[in-house]
């Protein structure tokens, strides 16, 4: 399925006292729209999900439906390493009127190839909306086999995948094996011309909240053949995509933000904010 070229996995702003501030998420929302973002992915690792309660994550939902308002698809973090906890939020996502959800990889708890299909399919039998899956390794300490990623396309609202783990191998297996209508997307910024190059179908970005359509014109110029010109492009933006992600994310792209004149707060424990000078070397990377 096809929810755009350029995604942004967007943070979550937070107001000084430490809450969501829901005045800052609307104009976020709608300089991202109006700067290359063709699709939002909230209450992800960038939306820094594992410190968010039920009840703001279900809050953040109903926001971000009705200031997007239809405008792109709004693509829903639903999933923890407890497979009856993800139904109850996919559900609550699902009323709420979340285009799609995305699913992680249980962390911590390990599970076996064979509970991930458990897993995954559970929770899409607990939904109508279209499914995307979240490999990421790093994060979950687990890999979605690309047999299993390939058997879980099979499930009619399993449509897609966003792939953080590196395995350039294990992406061409998924595009290789699954019907054109799933999708691949890059999770990580710096791979995503390689996995354009072997069929991908964008990127689920962080580096998009700063040059979202410097990203889309690096695309746009791979799908119409100025490959030399694309691969330039991803060269120039390599850089910054590196400073995004020097100190645990999302705190580099809510200093780069607040340099742009976006205020989105600052993180939760335990991650925290830039020191001084890890803001300087962001903002010497972003005047580049």
């Amino acid at each position: 399925m096809n929810f755009g070229r350029v995604l942004t996995a967007m943070v979550t702003p937070f107001s000084k006292e430490g809450g969501i501030d829901y005045e800052q998420t609307s104009l976020l929302i709608d300089y991202l729209l109006a700067n290359g973002t063709e699709g939002l992915v909230i209450n992800g690792t960038t939306g820094e999900s594992p410190t968010l309660s039920i009840e703001e994550k279900i809050n953040l939902f109903k926001h971000v439906v009705n200031v997007v308002n239809k405008r792109v698809p709004v693509i829903a973090g639903t999933s923890s390493n407890d497979t009856l906890a993800s139904i109850a939020l996919t559900k609550e996502a699902q009323e709420v009127g979340v285009d799609a959800v995305m699913i992680v990889a249980p962390y911590y708890n390990k599970p076996s190839q064979r509970g991930m299909y458990e897993h995954f399919k559970a929770i899409a039998e607990a939904t109508k909306l279209p499914v995307m899956l979240y490999n990421i390794p790093g994060r979950s300490v687990v890999t979605i086999n690309a047999e299993t990623i390939i058997s879980l396309s099979k499930i009619d609202n399993i449509v897609s995948l966003k792939e953080a783990s590196g395995d350039l191998d294990l992406a061409a297996a998924v595009i290789e094996g699954t019907d054109n209508g799933f999708t691949v997307y890059s999770g990580e910024d710096a791979l995503t011309l390689p996995l354009l190059a072997i069929g991908a179908e964008g990127v689920i970005s962080v580096a998009s909240h700063i040059s979202g359509n410097e990203i889309q014109d690096m695309i746009k110029a791979y799908r119409v053949g100025k490959t030399e010109e694309a691969a330039s492009k991803h060269r120039k933006l390599l850089p910054l995509m590196r400073e995004l992600f020097n100190v645990p994310s999302p705190a580099p792209v809510k200093a780069a933000l607040k340099m742009k004149g976006i205020d989105t707060g600052s993180v939760r424990l335990p991650l925290l904010p830039l020191t001084e000078a890890e803001e300087k070397a962001l903002k010497e990377t972003m005047d580049n």
